[in-house]
């Protein structure tokens, strides 16, 4: 089998945990992101060089630096970056397109990437494979409450494995989630097992359009229609079978789900707190005192630069809240103090008007964009590591507690060629202080 691992979305609902630059499918749980968890899920079924990931321009770097923390490399070809998302049949049908192309005719699982489930779900979706090559394939869930949150599948008539599709439903409302449940309804887990052939052929179909985009060069993605899998080809075809999955699952999509997710303690709460008189609290509020008296049903999540109060059962409206601010031009849904970039990550520590401080990581064999600045200049000073410093025509290396300056207009570059992480203390001054302001010359990683 082939995979597709599907990691383009935002996660606005998880705000401020979930940014546009650093989302849900990449912050770490338990060790591992939820990504990193679905690249390892992916193994058990592909090679390496037999996995592609669907991104976009922002989060290539951020797949590739993930994929090389778990010790495996994964080549440009196989990282699909949209210019601009149009939800998952583009997608899905971009990467079964690239599989097709490389290895002929295959058996391709897809995996959103921001989606928890229990390892033994693979020898089930494994066992799916006799019907892929008739039938497209999406893998339901047992509901375990009413959901008002996730999409419904029903089953209809028995195949060797799993039944045919009889009716596809969107989110419903308390009670006809309740009635679903009766009836043998499924939860809809947005994972397929697809035969290219047969993909296509049902594409071809029921989405022509689409399949005659794909059917050359790479298409104008502009010009695409905005499709789900579901509503653009699945509700449409009546080849579609569901295979129940009994494996533990959840898409982590809302605080009410991390909620749900983690060990509760006695009073049901949690998370890192002082608790007085309180039950069922979510709270994230690391490298902070965080105590509740008289409080219930309470999500507070506080990363430094942003704190997030809301009732629990209202966790689904936080992406409301991400809407207003976009609406303002505020970059607090954009970024976190914690920025990472493709060889390694800053962290900014106090900025005013004329001046920012930041405390710089660069990764062992990494190096900046050879730039300059117009408008501002820098002091660095080595915390650890060794720096490699090009100041204009001259290269230079600093040791810890050593520093150089970095006058506005000079070109320069910062690298790490040591053996431990290199981390700078980075002070700029200047009149303009946004990121913008770089003029690149040379860049390790194709940037403009």
């Amino acid at each position: 089998m082939k995979s597709v691992i599907l990691a383009g979305g935002v996660g606005t609902r998880l705000w401020p945990l979930s940014r546009t630059y650093y989302p849900k499918q990449f912050l770490r749980i338990d060790g591992y992101s939820l990504f990193q968890e679905t690249y390892l899920r992916a193994l058990r079924l592909s090679k390496p060089g037999e996995i592609v990931v669907v991104t976009n321009e922002v989060h290539q770097y951020l797949v590739k630096n993930q994929v090389e923390d778990l010790g495996y490399t994964i080549g440009d070809e196989a990282i699909l970056k949209e210019p601009v998302g149009k939800n998952t049949l583009p997608a899905i049908t971009w990467a079964m397109k690239e599989i097709a192309d490389r290895f002929g005719d295959s058996l391709v699982v897809v995996f959103p990437s921001d989606h928890h489930l229990d390892p033994v779900a693979v020898e089930e979706i494994r066992r799916a494979a006799p019907i892929a090559e008739e039938f497209l394939v999406t893998f339901g869930i047992p509901p375990s409450r009413p959901h008002t949150g996730y999409g419904y599948i029903s089953p209809g008539t028995p195949l060797a494995v799993g039944c045919r599709v009889s009716e596809f439903r969107e989110k419903p409302d308390r009670e006809t989630a309740e009635r679903y449940i009766k009836s043998g309804y499924l939860w809809n887990s947005g994972i397929f097992l697809f035969s290219t052939r047969k993909y296509f052929e049902e594409l071809k179909t029921y989405q022509p359009g689409v399949y005659d985009a794909f059917a050359g060069d790479m298409p104008d993605y502009e010009t695409l229609p905005s499709l789900s899998i579901d509503y653009g080809l699945l509700e449409k075809s009546p080849r579609v079978a569901v295979v129940p999955l009994s494996a533990e699952w959840t898409d982590l999509g809302t605080f009410r789900a991390w909620y749900e997710f983690y060990p509760h303690s006695a009073e049901d709460n949690v998370g890192d707190a002082e608790y007085v008189e309180s039950r069922r609290n979510f709270v994230h509020a690391p490298g902070k005192k965080v105590a509740l008296v008289g409080v219930n049903d309470l999500v507070l999540v506080d990363t430094g630069d942003a704190l997030l109060a809301c009732d629990l059962a209202s966790s689904e409206r936080v992406g409301e809240l991400v809407s207003k601010y976009r609406e303002s031009g505020d970059p607090i849904v954009d970024f976190h103090l914690q920025v990472h970039r493709p060889w390694g990550s800053y962290v900014e520590l106090e900025k005013s008007r004329f001046f920012r401080i930041k405390r710089v990581t660069v990764k062992t064999g990494k190096k900046l964009s050879l730039q300059m600045h117009r408008h501002r200049s820098e002091h660095w000073i080595v915390v650890s590591g060794m720096a490699d410093v090009m100041l204009g025509d001259r290269t230079i290396h600093l040791r810890q507690g050593e520093s150089t300056y970095v006058p506005a207009g000079t070109i320069h570059r910062l690298g790490n060629s040591g053996k431990i992480p290199l981390e700078v203390i980075e002070v700029q001054i200047g009149e303009y202080l946004e990121e913008d302001d770089i003029v690149r010359f040379s860049d390790d990683y194709n940037r403009t």
